[in-house]
């Protein structure tokens, strides 16, 4: 019987045809070249970031409910974030950081109220600006949005104490659009001890704190373990049935003492639990030498305000501020930041790092090159040229903390 080949042969034709994908050396581009490459690869790729204080900066500066929201629509004069500048730095899911300050804890209902208030508040961003910014409470979501062209706007609760003392509160945030709980921040709270915290009430995690992250893993809220003391880390790394995140945590090798940051022991076991770090960008998160450089310029800045009569609303305080802090520049640069990514992928590989700059939350101590979110290019870009590829960088954008929602989602399915 002959046989046919036709087909064998079409097809053959067809897949010689077809152009072949060629490996880019982005090293050899010059820096401006390269950039113009990152710029595209930004706006072009999804990008998450795990945590931007846009809420708490709103009810900071005055705004309530009750009154008009700041329009972040549009260019603004303060902060870190807003719709043009997100546009430009191809910035589309930060995930809004519902805030609870550690001294409400000392008001009973206090936390949650205020949780309450800020994700209504973020809410009305959406509503009231809807070509713009959309919510979003899965990676399906973002994935929609971005194809719209919105920014979304995923929630995280930075601060356990939003939950008070109540189990159920778990699934009522849950419910209202809250897809990670960072467990503690400045103080211990009742589900367990803070980095920054002198005092240790548990060692680690409560009983109460236990059973918390259990609960959030049946109904599908990320563990955050940025903020949390590192005993309190190992104790849910030990409970938790999912990959967990750091929302916006840095590398303690470059911060020797600052537990805030995470020593390797941490990064490598998170890595085990097929977690996630994002790296905060902020000053003090990313060079110990900022905090040092920093206070002798603010001690100069005083003294000399002191022997000059003036105040620093004073134009002319004001202009010799300006030109003795670029003179005497304390902050770091978006090298430093590259470099933590670098050692965080030197340890346990490229699939454990992600992005959490903590924009609107830091100050002003963000690194030279990375002031505001229209400048996550240049970050792309120095990772370029020290040989990371697309693919590592759409990884480190957003695939990682991707993997790791939909692994929560997917596990809370399972409880249902």
């Amino acid at each position: 019987m002959k046989k046919n080949y036709s087909y064998l042969l079409i097809g053959l034709i067809a897949w010689a045809c077809q152009p072949k994908e060629t490996t880019i050396d982005y090293t050899a581009m010059s820096d401006a070249e390269r950039l113009q490459v990152a710029t595209e690869m930004a706006q072009s790729t999804i990008m998450v970031d795990g945590h931007v204080d846009l809420p708490y900066r709103m009810k900071v500066g005055g705004f309530t409910l009750q009154r008009e929201i700041l329009d972040v629509s549009v260019r603004t004069d303060g902060g870190n974030f807003d719709f043009p500048r997100s546009k430009e730095g191809g910035l589309d899911a930060p995930f809004m950081s519902i805030y609870i300050p550690a001294g409400n804890q000392q008001i009973p209902g206090a936390s949650k109220a205020l949780a309450d208030s800020l994700i209504l508040m973020t809410e009305r961003l959406a509503k009231t600006f809807p070509d713009q910014f959309a919510m979003a409470y899965s990676p399906s979501d973002i994935e929609t949005n971005f194809a719209a062209g919105k920014i979304s706007l995923p929630m995280g609760m930075e601060n356990g104490a939003g939950l008070e003392d109540d189990i159920a509160n778990v699934e009522y945030f849950y419910d209202r659009g809250i897809r990670y709980i960072t467990l503690t921040h400045g103080k211990a709270n009742l589900i367990g001890d803070s980095s920054y915290d002198t005092v240790r009430l548990y060692n680690g995690l409560s009983e109460y704190g236990e059973q918390v992250v259990k609960e959030m893993n049946r109904v599908g809220i990320m563990v955050d373990l940025s903020h949390v003391s590192d005993d309190t880390f190992k104790d849910a790394l030990a409970i938790t049935q999912v990959p967990v995140i750091a929302s916006h945590s840095s590398v303690r090798k470059f911060t020797p003492g600052f537990e805030r940051n995470m020593s390797d022991e941490l990064i490598q076991a998170m890595a085990k639990n097929g977690g996630v770090m994002m790296i905060n960008f902020g000053g003090s998160f990313i060079d110990s030498a900022y905090a040092s450089g920093s206070s002798k310029v603010r001690e100069h800045i005083v003294n000399w305000l002191a022997e000059n009569n003036m105040s620093r609303s004073d134009s002319a305080a004001q202009a010799y501020i300006s030109e003795y802090t670029a003179a005497n520049n304390p902050f770091p640069t978006v090298q430093r930041v590259a470099d933590h990514i670098d050692h965080v992928v030197a340890l346990v590989g490229v699939d454990y790092v992600g992005l959490g700059s903590d924009f609107d939350g830091v100050g002003d101590s963000l690194p030279t090159g990375l002031k505001d979110v229209s400048m996550y290019p240049n970050l792309i870009a120095e990772l370029l040229k020290r040989g990371y590829s697309k693919e590592d960088i759409e990884k480190i954008c957003y695939k990682n903390v991707f993997r790791v929602w939909k692994a929560v989602e997917d596990f809370a399915r399972g409880q249902e």
